[in-house]
């Protein structure tokens, strides 16, 4: 198996290399792994894609390159360009510092490269892991993406999960915010809403006098409803949540017709 692997907090983020971890156990002794992520920070990008410029690129070693763009342009670099003679049969995201669960799922970078690799005809799995008051001192806060993980991608790979749609199912995975002997499962979730959370801007003052505003995210621990990524979460389950990018709402299609006519 040929796997591509990214992530949205740069090639030398910490996440990275517990993915490359988990990707090299499934890719086992015979397969490959490539490595194209992007070159500085890219968190909060979502699906962006560097339309109006140039991606520069480097080869840092073996199979393993740095992109000066979004996770989705790294994937469209993998593809097109680092793996062209011989295209990935997967594509992994992550594993993200910080979950990417409930309505950061659609800011996410992370999930933003599986949309891409979705919208290519690859297998996708984007990967996150929950930070909390149990794990995030932790020797190693990743732990329970890091001994779950390839086992979580394994239980993915089977055959009837996946689809050859034109807007093809990818999926996106949150580990808890536990130590990893905590973890009680893998649950399929939907994608959770919390309701006190929101997205801001604050504004500051530098010294010069110049005004600045920050994008700060609410409290990640809130609630969300049973069954679905967060709830999961924050009961000890790594969630699984199938997902697509066709944004159409299709229980209103007829009630808008109605109305039209």
């Amino acid at each position: 198996m040929r796997i591509l692997i990214t992530n949205d907090d740069g090639i030398n983020a910490p996440g990275l290399k517990v993915l490359t971890a988990i990707a090299q156990d499934i890719a086992g002794p015979y397969g490959e792994v490539w490595t194209v992520a992007p070159a500085f920070e890219q968190s909060g990008v979502g699906h962006c894609i560097s339309y109006a410029r140039p991606t520069m690129i480097a080869e840092l070693g073996a199979r393993r390159f740095a992109a000066e763009g979004s996770p989705a342009d790294c994937v469209m670099a993998g593809i097109y360009d680092v793996m062209k003679d011989a295209p990935p049969d997967l594509i992994l995201s992550g594993v993200n510092r910080g979950n990417n669960a409930a309505e950061n799922t659609l800011y996410s970078g992370t999930v933003g490269a599986c949309i891409e690799g979705a919208l290519q005809g690859v297998r996708s799995i984007a990967l996150s892991q929950f930070f909390g008051d149990d794990n995030k001192d932790l020797d190693d806060p990743f732990e329970a993406a890091t001994i779950h993980g390839a086992a979580t991608v394994r239980a993915l790979l089977q055959d009837q999960l996946w689809d050859d749609a034109d807007y093809q199912i990818f999926y996106n995975v949150n580990f808890p915010p536990v130590p990893a002997a905590q973890v009680k499962g893998m649950a399929a979730t939907t994608q959770g809403f919390r309701l006190n959370t929101r997205f801001r801007a604050e504004a500051q003052t530098s010294p010069t006098g110049r005004k600045f505003l920050w994008l700060r995210g609410g409290p990640q621990h809130e609630p969300t409803a049973p069954g679905t990524d967060a709830a999961a979460n924050l009961d000890g389950y790594i969630s699984i949540t199938p997902m697509r990018v066709d944004l159409t709402d299709y229980d209103m299609v007829a009630i808008l017709q109605d109305a039209l006519n």
